[in-house]
C-alpha cells in the first residue's frame, strides 16, 4: 500500500473560514496517515550518514542522493552552513545514534549569497531586539563549503570526522560538485 499522499489533498477551512497552506498540509497528512504502515525502523540511520544541506525548496535530497526512508539523518538550515545548532545535531547523531559520515551540501544560487550581516541590524531596528544568531551570509559558495567542512572536522564534540565531504549542488543540472578541503 502506498504511503504517499495526493499532491493537493482537499483542504479544510481554518476557524476564520479561510483556507491556509497549513490546512492543506494537515489534510494531506490525514490522507497519508490513512494508508500509513509503521516501517518498524530504528532511529539509527541505516547508512550511518548525516546530511547537512540548505533548506532551499528546490533540493530534493533523498531523490538527489538516491536515499530511502531511514537511510540518513538530515539537518537543513539556511545555506546549509555549520552553526552551533548543526554541531549539536551532528553530535547527537554520532554519539547517540551511530552515524560516522557527514556530507555537506550547499548549492548554486543560494539566497545567503545576497544577504549580509546588515540583515541582523535591520531586524533589530524593526523589532527592537538584535538576533542572537549570525546570518552566516557568504559570497563564495566553495569557500563556505570549505569553512563548514573545517567546522565539522575541528569540533571537539564530534568523534567521527575522518569521513566529512562537501559538495555544491547545481540547481540547474541536479549534479553535485565536490569541493576539496583546505590544504
Amino acid at each position: 500500500m502506498s504511503t504517499s499522499a495526493p499532491r493537493f489533498a482537499r483542504p479544510t477551512r481554518s476557524a476564520s473560514g479561510t483556507e491556509t497552506v497549513i490546512d492543506r498540509l494537515v489534510e494531506s497528512n490525514r490522507a497519508y496517515a490513512a494508508g500509513f504502515v509503521d516501517p518498524g525502523m530504528d532511529a539509527r540511520p541505516v547508512l550511518r550518514v548525516a546530511v547537512v544541506a540548505c533548506m532551499d525548496a528546490r533540493i530534493d535530497l533523498h531523490a538527489a542522493l538516491g536515499l530511502e526512508l531511514g537511510d540518513c539523518h538530515t539537518v537543513r538550515n539556511a545555506g546549509g552552513v555549520v552553526t552551533d545548532d548543526t554541531i549539536r545535531s551532528l553530535t547527537i547523531s554520532q554519539r547517540a545514534l551511530g552515524t560516522r559520515s557527514v556530507i555537506l551540501i550547499h548549492h548554486t544560487g543560494c539566497g545567503l549569497q545576497s544577504l549580509t550581516e546588515e540583515f541582523r541590524h535591520e531586524l533589530e531596528m524593526e523589532v527592537g531586539q538584535r538576533p542572537a544568531w549570525a546570518v552566516e551570509a557568504f559570497r563564495d559558495v566553495d569557500q563556505d563549503v570549505r569553512q563548514s567542512m573545517q567546522r565539522v572536522r575541528t569540533s571537539p564534540f564530534l568523534p567521527h570526522t575522518d569521513d566529512v565531504r562537501g559538495f555544491v549542488f547545481d540547481v540547474s543540472t541536479g549534479l553535485l560538485r565536490e569541493i576539496a578541503p583546505r590544504s
